[in-house]
């Protein structure tokens, strides 16, 4: 909440400096009209948290991530800068009209109020993403850390033996998986030989270790079939719109430009991880 009452002070300010929407005209009277507009920012800010936590479902929480941080701050510029745009233009049709008739609610004078504030909410977007650009790497850094532990703890409990007779120690994973598409191809690979699967146009790109080396086969089919066919294997999971990856063939997660990356074993080939799948493939782990 600190932030929120910091970065509407810094729009106060530079209202009082400019001086738009006709303060000029109450004299004295203006800091006393900004003080309440300073009042009405805040409480718009609240207004925002509250559409964030139970409207778009995104509460104020550093447990998510950093990508989880910056779209949620992202929202909330989104939501907050035409909300706040509608309070102060309401403010000027009831308040200050009274000395500037040009005051009155708008098309107009809604843009102009939102231009504004929208410029001034990119400047305090640029000021607090660069005052806590450490404080984000640092994060980073811990996130990445805990998804490698995670990881590694994941593959060690995929390649423990079953515990049985030899006939009920039979794995799923040892009996060859067959991969078809809309045509004739097939290909046909044991599942922890399985490396990562990319949406090429009409085909996919399957790429497996064949013998110890590393091959790639094209089947002509949609990312969606190809996801749908690997639903008993939950280790494959879908990391971007064009990729699906075995994460037991995962060497480790690393960060590149505030990106998470999945370097993938045997080939040294790095597979972006979407946001919007990152849920997917943390849950994959954790119930791997």
């Amino acid at each position: 909440m600190t932030i929120r009452v910091a970065s509407t002070a810094f729009v106060t300010l530079a209202l009082a400096v400019f001086k738009p929407f006709g303060l000029d005209a109450w004299h004295w009277q203006a800091y006393v009209h900004l003080a309440i507009i300073f009042l009405l920012g805040v409480a718009a800010c609240m207004l925002t948290d509250v559409v964030l936590k139970y409207v778009v479902r995104m509460p104020r929480s550093y447990d998510h991530g950093v990508s989880y941080i910056i779209r949620r701050n992202l929202w909330f510029q989104l939501i907050n800068t035409p909300l706040v745009a509608l309070v102060i233009c309401l403010y000027r049709h009831f308040v200050l009209s009274d000395r500037v008739p040009g005051n009155q609610l708008s098309w107009g004078n809604y843009f102009e109020t939102l231009l504004i504030i929208a410029f001034c909410s990119f400047a305090i977007g640029l000021y607090w993403r660069f005052k806590y650009r450490s404080r984000y790497l640092a994060m980073e850094l811990e996130e990445t850390r805990q998804l490698n532990e995670q990881l590694m703890r994941s593959q060690a409990a995929a390649s423990e033996p079953p515990v049985g007779s030899p006939s009920e120690r039979h794995d799923e994973g040892d009996a060859p998986l067959v991969l078809t598409g809309t045509t004739n191809e097939t290909v046909t690979l044991h599942i922890a030989h399985l490396l990562y699967i990319e949406a090429v146009g009409n085909y996919v790109k399957v790429c497996h270790l064949c013998g110890g080396e590393v091959r790639t086969d094209m089947l002509r089919a949609t990312m969606k079939q190809t996801e749908d066919s690997l639903q008993a294997y939950p280790m494959v999971v879908r990391c971007h719109r064009a990729f699906l990856v075995n994460l037991v063939q995962v060497e480790q997660f690393v960060t590149r430009s505030g990106s998470m990356l999945l370097l993938i074993k045997h080939t040294g080939d790095t597979i972006p991880v979407s946001r919007s799948n990152m849920a997917h493939v943390k849950e994959a782990l954790s119930n791997g």
